[in-house]
């Protein structure tokens, strides 16, 4: 049995509603990923193997792509054990980071450079963030959910704001303001 992200990730969308393939690896795409990103090559197997170990369904369509997929009764405990995992130990890996830490080696117009990358990135997110709570605060249909996807949301846009004012801040221990 795997206990893999992608299982929850995929249980995870399907207890939200049942969908294809595509349409679920837009909604991870779309919806979760301000934090979390799934390939169709992670999505398609994790698939299989959940529909082999009778946690999804599948409703044939008029061709394969067109296959619904639906989370079974089992599906949703396997779902609460995966939720229920202790997270795992990862080291956080942050590319922008990495190069700074080095950027003597890069200058200081490209560290620049690549801080307000950074900062634009997070930016742009604020905008996404913002509009993404609009929707879950109109969503009606998923009122049980909205208090999760919200609190999820907040960390989102906590994260954002910081990263914009270290940007500022990076700025100005390098020497340069905005």
């Amino acid at each position: 049995m795997s206990t893999t992200s992608t299982d929850l990730a995929v249980l995870g969308a399907l207890s939200v509603e049942p969908m294809s393939g595509y349409a679920l690896r837009e909604a991870i795409r779309d919806v979760l990923g301000q934090f979390w990103s799934e390939s169709f090559g992670q999505i398609y197997p994790a698939l299989a193997s959940l529909e082999a170990e009778e946690f999804v369904t599948r409703a044939e369509g008029s061709r394969p792509s067109a296959s619904l997929f639906s989370i079974t009764a089992s599906g949703r405990r396997r779902l609460r054990e995966l939720v229920r995992e202790p997270l795992p130990n990862r080291p956080p890996r942050h590319g922008a980071l990495l190069r700074l830490y080095f950027g003597r080696h890069l200058g200081k117009a490209g560290c620049l450079s690549l801080i307000d990358e950074v900062r634009a990135e997070a930016a742009a997110g604020l905008a996404t963030f913002a509009a993404i709570r609009e929707e879950i605060e109109a969503d009606t249909q998923h009122a049980d959910d909205a208090p999760y996807w919200l609190t999820t949301l907040d960390l989102g846009e906590r994260s954002a704001r910081a990263t914009v004012e270290w940007a500022d801040q990076a700025r100005r221990v390098l020497g340069a303001t905005k």
